[in-house]
Order: structure tokens, then sequence, then C-alpha cells
């Protein structure tokens, strides 16, 4: 097959628009690979131009405008699905999208929509994303108190104020919202690089603080009090003692 034959490559199914969400496939650092699914992509445009807010909200459907509440006309978009702040001084922020790529096409089509009603943009509107939201399943539980106490130089948790760990990540500099369940929230990525690079920095060390669930079975002993009660002659005091124990655990638990 010659050069001038050769079929032009696929845009990337992580830029794929997708209702369910764009998912990316990020290595876990271990071998293995997680899912990141894409769920809100914030980018932000500018015109160069002073706009008409009044006049815009007036001759475009879909829009929103009470100057009384925010300064700013509210413009919403089928396809793809994504809403604008539309300012007076021609700045424009997009979001509600799920790749990059919606989120660029969806800048150009209020800039299109803009001109049809009266208002030139530039030919550049300086499109720039600003944070990119994932959310991913490790799969496993995690003990929250262990990890804050072993890095606490990047980690804050506070359980009377929110169920889930903060960890700020240095490079890629990002954020996660990491909860017991295993369940994460990935936010503060310019690209979908820095969702992928920044999980599988954050796989292993949740891997380390993965929480072992020991469920005791009422009426049956644990392999170590068993060979306690048939090494020592004062055994029965150490199920004495791990009674009393689950007795008051129970106390606690009522």
């Amino acid at each position: 097959m010659t050069s001038s034959q050769e079929p032009t490559p696929q845009r990337p199914s992580s830029h794929a628009p997708s209702l369910a969400g764009s998912v990316i496939e990020a290595s876990d650092g271990l071998g293995g690979t997680t899912l990141i699914r894409l769920q809100n992509i914030s980018s932000t445009a500018n015109l160069g131009v002073r706009l008409d807010l009044k006049q815009i909200a007036l001759r475009c459907r879909n829009t929103e405008f009470n100057p009384r509440r925010f300064a700013a006309v509210i413009m919403r978009l089928r396809e793809p699905r994504a809403t604008a702040l539309i300012f007076a001084s021609g700045k424009m922020c997009v979001t509600g999208t799920k790749s990059t790529h919606n989120s660029s096409l969806a800048a150009k089509k209020f800039a299109y929509v803009i001109e049809r009603v009266g208002f030139k943009p530039n030919s550049f509107i300086d499109f720039k994303v600003q944070n990119i939201v994932g959310t991913c399943d490790v799969g496993f539980p995690i003990r929250l108190e262990g990890l804050v106490y072993a890095h606490s130089t990047f980690a804050s948790y506070e359980p009377e104020l929110f169920p889930g760990l903060i960890y700020r990540l240095v490079s890629p500099r990002v954020v996660f919202l990491i909860f017991v369940s295993g369940k994460i929230v990935i936010t503060g990525a310019k690209t979908e690089l820095d969702l992928s690079e920044a999980l599988t920095k954050i796989y292993p060390v949740l891997a380390d603080f993965r929480k072992q669930n020991i469920t005791p079975i009422p009426g049956i002993s644990t392999p170590a009090i068993l060979s306690n009660t048939s090494q020592k002659q004062g055994g029965g005091k150490n199920l004495d003692i791990l009674n009393d124990r689950q007795v008051d655990t129970e106390e606690v638990e009522y």
C-alpha cells in the first residue's frame, strides 16, 4: 500500500463523544490497568470583542439572562451537550462536556452563534482547558486513617467534616478525593495524560493501605487463640479477655 493510500489515523477513543462519559485506560503502576471515566471538562475562551448580553439573550435560543442574579448569559447546546457562561467582556466559560474534543467543538459553536447575532469574534479565541474531573474505582477498601498518618504532608482527612480523604499530588498537579470504599474523584488536571499519570503514581500507595477485612465468627476461636490454649494453662483467661472485649465492642456499636 502506498503512502497516498494509507488510512487516516483514528481519533483516540478517549476523545469520542459518549453519553456515559469518555473512558481513559491508565496503568496502575503494578502491571495492570484501571479505567478512568471523565465526568466534566471546564474550559475558557476569549472572543476578543465586547458583547451586548441583552441582545444575545433576546435573539438566541436556549439562553438565560438575569443581570440581577448573575452578570452573564447562560447558553446551552444540545450537540455536543455543553453549557457556556458568556460575559460582556467577550470571555466565555464552557462546561459540561466529557472530552477535550467536544469542549473545543462547543466553544467554536458558541462563537459561531454569537457571530450570527452580529458580534464578530476574533479568528483565534484562545481556547484553554482549565480543569478535568474524572472518577475511578480501585476495587478494594482503603484504610484512610493509615494513609493520612503516613502521608500527612500531602493528605488531609477530617471525617467529621467530609467523608473523603483529600490528597494533593505535586506532579502532576492533581487533587484526589479518596473514599474508604475505593472510589476516587480526580480533579485539577489540565489534560487526560495528567489524569492517567496521577493515577499511576497514587495506585501503589493505595494498594499499600488496602483494608484487610477479618470478620470474627461468633463461637469460633482464631488459630492463635487455640494454640495459646493448648500450650498455656491460663489460656481460658485469654478467651475471657477476648469475650469481654467483644461485649464492650457490641455495647459501643449499640
